[in-house]
């Protein structure tokens, strides 16, 4: 029996890639095992040759592993589009964020605002430089650790804002989701994978990222807070 496909991939698509690989398993018998940290150290990990199969992570990051000889660019395939969401801890007050401009004088009347690691962390502060507002938050931003999701900080009270990934605030206890930024500061990020080309099992890897990107997973993908990405 061959042992587990070993996908690396960032925290933002843990819980619905572990419920695919669940599905694809029961379906199929190949077993997956999949190891999930912040996307930073995930891309680390690939980059400094891991034995991994495949590795699912932000779109620009798994291109960066392309262009670096460390997974197979015709092998990519576009998982989903994922959007940040609002949340405060449990029970506390929920402002308003239905407009850009409400969701400003929410950042503007937070104590202390946590955000995440990775892309959509950068454009969050971009955001904030845009509003021009970046100055009077100083001293009130707390960047999770990687790996660490923003809910848990906001359940602790380290917080009283948080934004990070709709698919990470969905599943915390301890927080009330606010739901998502407004549109017009909507925060997009596709998530991608593509196997490594350190495998010696790439039809494997290939034939379990169709499954991941078919429609069949559709419906899983917006239960867990994303979009399909075609």
């Amino acid at each position: 029996m061959n042992p587990p496909l070993r996908i690396i991939s960032s925290m933002a698509t843990r819980a619905l890639l572990e419920e695919l690989a669940a599905a694809y398993a029961q379906r199929t018998g190949v077993a997956v095992a999949l190891e999930s940290m912040g996307g930073v150290e995930a891309a680390r990990r690939v980059s400094a040759g891991e034995p991994f199969d495949g590795a699912a992570l932000a779109s620009d990051a798994i291109d960066k592993l392309a262009a670096a000889g460390k997974v197979d660019a015709a092998g990519k395939v576009d998982l989903v589009r994922s959007g940040v969401g609002v949340a405060v801890p449990a029970g506390a007050a929920r402002p308003d964020i239905a407009t850009e401009d409400a969701l400003r004088r929410a950042v503007e009347g937070a104590a202390r605002i946590g955000y995440s690691t990775g892309p959509s962390g950068v454009a969050l502060i971009a955001l904030f430089q845009r509003w021009g507002i970046a100055g009077e938050l100083e001293g009130r931003l707390v960047q999770a650790p990687p790996g660490v999701p923003v809910g848990s900080l906001l359940a602790r009270g380290d917080v009283a804002l948080g934004f990070q990934q709709m698919s990470e605030l969905l599943h915390v206890e301890g927080i009330d989701l606010l739901g998502p930024l407004p549109s017009s500061v909507q925060i997009t990020t596709v998530f991608s994978a593509a196997p490594c080309l350190g495998s010696a099992r790439h039809d494997a890897v290939r034939a379990l990222l169709d499954f991941m990107a078919s429609p069949d997973t559709a419906e899983a993908k917006r239960r867990h807070g994303m979009e399909a990405a075609s």
